[in-house]
């Protein structure tokens, strides 16, 4: 039985556990699920367990034990371990969350991780908040918590461990050349309290010392430029193709037709020229730091 469920003495049901659905448009989620699923059903079988007999055994209400069976819930790490010794399934069950963690993400942030893991050159501009791969996790924890309607605290957990994995894009090699532009007023907001504020001017000061990273300041006492419509992003790959989007340009869709692509080149390499150079932008977030 689950650590939680032997204290409370209580069977998990669904409700306990908001944001493990399987998302019907991910093919390859369902697919992987599925498979995990009649992987423990027929292990459950083969022991001549009753799927009420085993929940009460891991912890799970008997419904959700047929959900997971059924592949309709993702089966949490915890649940697969626990499952794993249960039936007596010598790690083979436990294994399985290998499989299960890399479509534990939706299907949008696995797809942009794939992007940023293939590309040799990632360009960003950002006007509101700091780029995902530059985040602490306490930083990310504190923005995800702000929308509305606001998250589970599982889904918060989900989208945090997500950001994280993406950047592993600087552990690399070859690593790919980065730059980026944060507007100054993305400096200054302090989100998640002073603590986690300044942690997160740390972070960048780190990623921008990398030698693969050229990390800009666009002061806010400056003219106005191509980058007061929103965000911009550009992606290149080693084949040569690249993919782009800007909030105020395309429908703010992402985009690989060529011409649309030189837009958004001729559009970020404004921005860059008229940015702090790196090093003065370093010392600029030195400055920001030491002024609480």
């Amino acid at each position: 039985m689950t650590a939680e469920a032997a204290e409370t003495g209580r069977l998990k049901c669904e409700a306990d556990e908001p944001g493990w659905e399987v998302d019907p448009d991910d093919e390859w989620g369902v697919a992987v699920i599925a498979t995990v699923g009649r992987q423990l059903k027929l292990r459950r079988e083969a022991v001549g367990m009753r799927a009420a007999e085993f929940g009460a055994a891991v912890g799970y209400g008997e419904d959700l034990v047929y959900k997971i069976e059924g592949g309709k819930r993702i089966p949490r790490q915890e649940y697969l371990a626990v499952a794993d010794r249960v039936l007596g399934a010598g790690g083979l069950i436990a294994a399985t969350w290998e499989d299960v963690k890399r479509v534990r993400y939706p299907k949008k942030v696995r797809e942009l991780a794939q992007l940023e893991g293939r590309a040799v050159e990632i360009g960003v501009y950002e006007c509101n908040s700091v780029h995902g791969l530059l985040q602490t996790p306490e930083h990310a924890r504190a923005l995800f918590e702000a929308a509305q309607p606001p998250y589970s605290p599982d889904d918060v957990d989900r989208m945090v461990a997500a950001r994280m994995a993406r950047q592993s894009v600087f552990e690399r090699d070859p690593a790919p050349s980065v730059h980026y532009v944060l507007e100054e007023a993305v400096l200054r907001r302090r989100v998640g309290g002073t603590m986690v504020w300044r942690q997160q001017l740390e972070r960048l000061l780190e990623v921008g010392r990398l030698r693969n990273v050229a990390l800009q300041v666009m002061p806010t006492d400056t003219d106005a430029h191509p980058g007061v419509d929103g965000k911009i992003e550009l992606l290149k790959f080693p084949d040569g193709t690249a993919v782009g989007r800007s909030d105020g340009a395309f429908s703010g869709r992402p985009t690989t037709d060529p011409k649309q692509l030189r837009i958004l080149e001729l559009r970020y390499g404004t921005i860059r020229a008229q940015a702090l150079p790196p090093r003065e932008s370093l010392a600029f977030i030195e400055q920001v730091l030491g002024e609480t």
